[in-house]
């Protein structure tokens, strides 16, 4: 670890540079946003978002106005009581998730799986519009 010593001329720099830090260290985890990996191949993106212990039903996914989001909210269903517990550090939390989508990204045909606690989706591209070639003959 480096000490890296910083002259500070008011107060409004050195608020900045704390909060601009604490706003950086945050992780997805701690944001509470679930880890979502995306690849593309010749025909479409695909998303795997880490969601572990829900049901697809649990899910909600939408497209609007150019915005594809993937949700889920956390419903308080009644406890059953368990005889002594001592540590409980499984839980599930709403989240939400929102992406671009372009003009690439047909979609209309958007699908989706869950499986081994990865949602999986596939945002499918567009067949790209050819323009026949044509000449023109100058007049």
């Amino acid at each position: 670890m480096t000490l890296v010593k910083r002259n500070y001329n008011n107060w409004n720099s050195l608020l900045e540079d704390f909060w601009g830090s604490v706003a950086n260290n945050h992780s997805e985890k701690e944001l509470n946003v679930p880890p979502v990996n995306i690849q593309e191949n010749k025909e479409a993106f695909q998303l795997d978002l880490a969601a572990p212990g829900l049901q697809k039903q649990d899910f909600k996914l939408s497209v609007n106005e150019g915005l594809f989001t993937i949700s889920f909210e956390k419903v308080n269903s009644p406890e059953t009581k368990v005889e002594k517990m001592h540590r409980q550090e499984f839980s599930t939390q709403s989240f939400k998730r929102t992406f671009t989508l372009d003009e690439k990204i047909d979609a209309e045909n958007i699908s989706a799986k869950y499986e081994n606690g990865i949602l999986q989706i596939t945002l499918p591209k567009k067949e790209e519009v050819k323009v026949p070639s044509k000449e023109i003959s100058v007049l």
